[in-house]
């Protein structure tokens, strides 16, 4: 290690600390070219320092690694409120002027650049989008490593660092995700550097891992399978020498864990999983910051986590200490008198597309290239009458998706991630054309696992959005299937993705990425024998949350509708696309040239499921039935038969919604429906009987900007369930075809007639239904066998 390496590798992390503490503190007088001022003192005091330190250490020392090896490494930083070191080593590097002009090098530069950190139309307190270099956002801790394994798949030349804070390292989904080295084919796949940071403490109180023996510690690592190096010191010098030579021999480990398997097309020896380096990193938490204050020790405890010094700008005491601080980095030595770093400062930052801030795998959108989709017409289902046969919907997708990931083989840009429930979902043709990921040693009972599989199931679905967000974000498509109870679990990874695309979507430099889709299958109507835990269709309003354009809603009515939007969202680009589907038999209604009409729409009237079919048209029917979802529908199109057997006279027009928002207003949503249209099927005046797939409410919300909103009557899931029977899970819920049925006749503007035969009907029906379910276990037979056929 050359006394001069090591020597610049020290001035750029001193300047590397300098311009993090800078930041927090001064508005002005970046240099300390002038006595320090309260004048100099930002108002406001934000951000965190205690992670600061360590973080510039390993950005540092990554720069040296990759001058040495001219390999790219993406850095992923999981630590919250690690901006201010980030910015100050992408500044460093000159990315940050080169993405922001208004940052270059120079005096003018460099005060700008201070201020701007938690300041008004400045960088936040963590990564975003607007941190070039950066697919993670830091405001939500226990995602990094998901995220930088999701990087690496199909990524073979790829290294990634991911920096986990011991903070982080206490969450539920990192502590999953220690596992995902289980999963890197070492032939196709880049490789993941987990370098966990232990600085002892967390926002108060001391972090667990960073107060394990150090034997624990590396047994615990080891138990998952990596190849452990500790690393620790309160020396920089002595730090220095051993993270040079712990980075020198985590690459060559890497390297000889994917030259052999390449080698030797062996992904992983038998009987033995591959191990893969990890260093634990130990230094003072707030190093090189303040000692202590007041006789209270800051650098080395939970008070160096945010701002050690909290008042210099009106405590002279502080402001002194402050100024101290600063100059113990020394940045006359650091900076000219220009204010641009010293050549020595920035002598070990990789340039050109080596620099870790323009690392092109962060701006993955440059890098996606379209899937080649299949024509859907190969996989539609025949449908000769609307309702006369019955298909599995999600298994007529997973022929289609069998042969997506055999037309992109050679691009090896898609993935499917579930967690283990693919052949439940009824998606197990995929299993033709690929199998599980799984890099460990296989039995000859083994079913469809594969060292090269690119069917990513783990029982954990926050490991399977991880994976596939960081997948989308460097460049590639995906789509996680998944329970729908069960996605919920990922509500707010979701959210945080949502608010990193539509920042992303807000800056000129960042390129549009494949949408992230989600199909829910073993819905709240399906789950009749799971019971009440596995119903819930509540991920449908945590979208609503989201702004509209980023968001799209399908609840297809069959198969051939299926196949419409999943071939639209494997195409679109930024959004966030949700599809809800059955994977039980169903009635197939539409033939796929209607599918794609009506899928293009977003809505429609059935002119065979109510009075239209038979040509009796008026200009404001009775009563409007509308479904949206395949249960709701199925149910929507029998009231509308029990209508026409028992009230004959009622004019009923039949509707179905396939793209949710489409009943919104344009103001919010520019697909929508617009005024014409939406009184053309619901008119103005008519009363609408809804059944929907989830919550009532998230009609009402869509539609009241509508005309004579009140007019419309939801039924939907109002959280009635148990373990019984399918049909039953519609009767508890009062979107039954009865109670359909029972409304309509209630509310319709209806012609004089004698309702009370009818309404005698269905009522005595529904108490027929609890007595034969309870007597024989089953739905009724009238239930059970009902068909369109059967009921015309």
């Amino acid at each position: 290690m050359p006394a001069e390496r090591l020597a610049q590798l020290d001035a750029h992390f001193r300047a590397a600390n300098y311009l993090s503490a800078a930041q927090l503190y001064l508005a002005d007088n970046p240099l300390l070219r002038t006595p320090l001022s309260a004048e100099h003192i930002k108002s406001r005091l934000l951000g965190h320092w205690g992670t600061a330190p360590g973080l510039n250490l390993i950005y540092t020392h990554l720069n040296r690694l990759i001058q040495d090896t001219n390999d790219a490494i993406l850095q992923v930083v999981g630590v919250g409120h690690g901006a201010p070191a980030v910015l100050a080593c992408l500044y460093l590097e000159g990315t940050l002027g080169e993405v922001y002009p208004q940052y270059g090098f120079g005096m003018d530069g460099l005060t700008r650049f201070v201020r701007s950190f938690s300041w008004p139309e400045g960088f936040p307190s963590h990564l975003t989008a607007l941190t070039p270099g950066t697919i993670h956002e830091g405001g939500e801790l226990g995602y990094a490593l998901l995220h930088a394994y999701g990087a690496v798949l199909d990524n073979p030349e790829l290294i990634v660092a991911c920096v986990i804070g011991d903070g982080e390292a206490e969450t539920g989904p990192l502590a999953a995700s220690w596992q995902s080295c289980k999963f890197i084919d070492p032939r196709h796949d880049g490789a993941v550097l987990p370098i966990l940071h232990l600085n002892g403490y967390k926002l108060s109180g001391p972090a667990l891992l960073a107060r394990m023996d150090e034997s624990d510690l590396v047994a615990l690592f080891s138990g998952h399978g990596y190849q452990v190096r500790v690393v620790s010191g309160d020396q920089p010098a002595a730090v220095h020498c051993a993270l040079w030579q712990a980075l020198d021999w985590a690459h060559a480990e890497i390297r000889v864990v994917q030259e052999t398997a390449r080698r030797t097309g062996i992904a992983c020896q038998p009987a033995v999983q591959n191990r893969w380096p990890l260093i634990v990193l130990r230094t003072p938490k707030g190093w090189t910051g303040p000692r202590e204050l007041d006789g209270e020790l800051i650098e080395g405890t939970h008070r160096s986590h945010q701002i050690p010094l909290a008042s210099p700008k009106t405590d002279a005491g502080q402001l002194v200490a402050l100024e101290s601080w600063l100059a113990s980095y020394r940045p006359s030595e650091l900076f000219d008198a220009a204010g641009n770093p010293r050549p020595e400062v920035t002598a070990c930052c990789p340039t050109g597309a080596l620099a870790m801030g323009r690392n092109r795998h962060a701006n993955g959108g440059q890098l996606l290239t379209a899937l080649t989709l299949p024509d859907v017409g190969r996989y539609a289902v025949a449908v000769d009458a609307p309702g006369a046969a019955d298909a599995e919907n999600t298994a007529v997708l997973g022929a289609w998706l069998r042969d997506v990931f055999r037309a992109n083989a050679e691009t090896r840009n898609f993935r499917l991630f579930c967690p283990d429930e693919t052949s439940s979902n009824r998606l197990s043709a995929v299993f033709e054309a690929t199998g599980r990921t799984f890099e460990q040693p296989l039995l000859a009972s083994d079913e469809a696992l594969s060292p090269h599989g690119r069917v990513m199931e783990v029982l954990s679905e926050h490991c399977c959005e991880g994976w596939l967000e960081g997948y989308l974000q460097t460049g590639r498509h995906g789509l996680f299937a998944c329970y729908e109870a069960f996605i919920s679990i990922v509500d707010s990874m979701m959210f945080q993705y949502a608010k990193w695309q539509k920042m992303s979507g807000e800056i000129a430099w960042r390129a549009p990425l494949s949408s992230l889709n989600y199909l829910l299958t073993s819905h709240v109507w399906e789950q009749d024998h799971n019971g009440y835990s596995h119903q819930g269709p509540t991920f449908i309003n945590a979208l609503l949350t989201r702004k509209a354009a980023q968001v799209r809603i399908y609840l297809p009515p069959d198969a051939n509708c299926l196949l419409v939007v999943a071939h639209e969202c494997l195409q679109s680009r930024d959004r966030i696309n949700l599809i809800v589907s059955s994977k039980k038999p169903m009635p197939q209604w539409m033939d796929l040239e209607a599918a794609r009409v009506h899928c293009a729409t977003g809505a429609g009237v059935w002119p065979w499921a109510g009075y239209e079919e038979i040509g009796e048209i008026a200009e404001v029917p009775d009563i409007v039935l509308v479904g949206a979802g395949d249960v709701p529908m199925r149910e929507v199109v029998a009231a509308a038969r029990l209508l026409r057997r028992h009230a004959p006279a009622l004019h009923v027009r039949v509707i179905n919604i396939v793209d949710l928002l489409c009943i919104d207003s344009k103001a919010r949503y520019e697909h929508a429906l617009d005024d014409g249209h939406f009184v053309a099927l619901f008119t103005e005046t008519a009363p609408v009987i809804m059944a929907f797939h989830g919550y009532p409410m998230v009609i009402h919300e869509l539609l009241y900007r509508r005309p004579n909103a009140a007019r419309f009557h939801v039924h939907g899931y109002r959280e009635e369930g148990t373990t019984t029977t399918p049909f039953d899970m519609t009767v508890l819920n009062g979107m039954s075809r009865y109670h359909l049925a029972l409304d309509a006749l209630r509310r319709a503007h209806a012609p004089a007639f004698d309702i009370a035969a009818a309404v005698q009907i269905f009522d005595d029906a529904l108490a027929r239904h609890h007595h034969h379910i309870v007597t024989h276990g089953d739905d009724m037979p009238e239930v059970m066998q009902w068909n369109i056929a059967a009921n015309r």
